[in-house]
Order: C-alpha cells, then structure tokens, then sequence
C-alpha cells in the first residue's frame, strides 16, 4: 500500500495574501476570500487537509469553521503576531507535529514552528502552486 499522500497544511493568510503585490491591500476582505476559494480548490483536487489563520475580526460570510474542507481560524487577540501566536499554538497542541507543514515567508514564525518539529513552506512555492488551481 501507499503510504498517505495528503499534506496537514497550516496556512498563515495575511503572511500568504501580502506576500502578492496584487493590489489586495486595495481590498483586504476579498483578497482573503480570494485566498480561501483557492485554498478550497486546492483542498478538492488533492484531499489535502488544510487550515488557514488569519488576522483581524472574522469576515461575516467566513466565519471561524470548516468552509468546504478548509478550515479557517483567526487570530485570538488583536496585536503584533496575534496570528503567528495563533498557529504556534495549534502546532504545539497536535498530536503529530511533524506531519505538519506551516506556509508563511515570516521568518520568525518559521522558527518558532520548526523547533515544535513542523515543516515549513516558503510563501512564495505555494502561491504558485494555487495558481495551478485557482477556482
């Protein structure tokens, strides 16, 4: 048998939404609207289990919850990596933080969740591949 080939994804969105100069600061809600639908996408084609945290007060059509196979959280506070915070202690409670894959480009976070034993993904590879995929 194969051994399972679906990923654990933990994506940091505000890291993942800025790291585009796609004018999303012209539109913050619906750049991360934007980003959920591909992360949707992505999750659909590949079986990928995949959680996004983001900063700010939850969207009121994106909620915190499951959305189509992805999971969208937010920030618990408000403030200087409320995020980050956020997502280090989401890999500090999993059961398997190895099997973890955090994307950002923040190198402060990437540090922070590696000395927990989760990998990381630069942000810049996985906007591309969305791009492959993107609703």
């Amino acid at each position: 048998m194969a051994p399972e080939a679906r990923r654990r994804l933990i994506i940091d969105g505000n890291n993942v939404i800025g790291s585009r100069p796609d004018g999303w600061w012209r539109d913050r809600k619906g750049a991360t609207r934007r980003l959920v639908a591909s992360l949707q996408a992505l999750a659909a084609r590949t079986g990928d289990r995949i959680a996004v945290v983001l900063d700010g007060q939850p969207l009121p059509d994106l909620p915190e919850g499951t959305h189509d196979q992805v999971l969208v959280a937010y920030a618990q506070r408000a403030g200087r990596d409320a995020a980050d915070d956020r997502i280090v202690a989401e890999v500090a409670q999993d059961a398997d933080p190895s099997s973890l894959t955090v994307v950002t480009s923040d190198h402060g976070l990437a540090r922070r969740v590696r000395d927990l034993g989760a990998r990381v993904a630069p942000a810049g590879d996985f906007i591309r591949e969305l791009e492959s995929v993107r609703p």
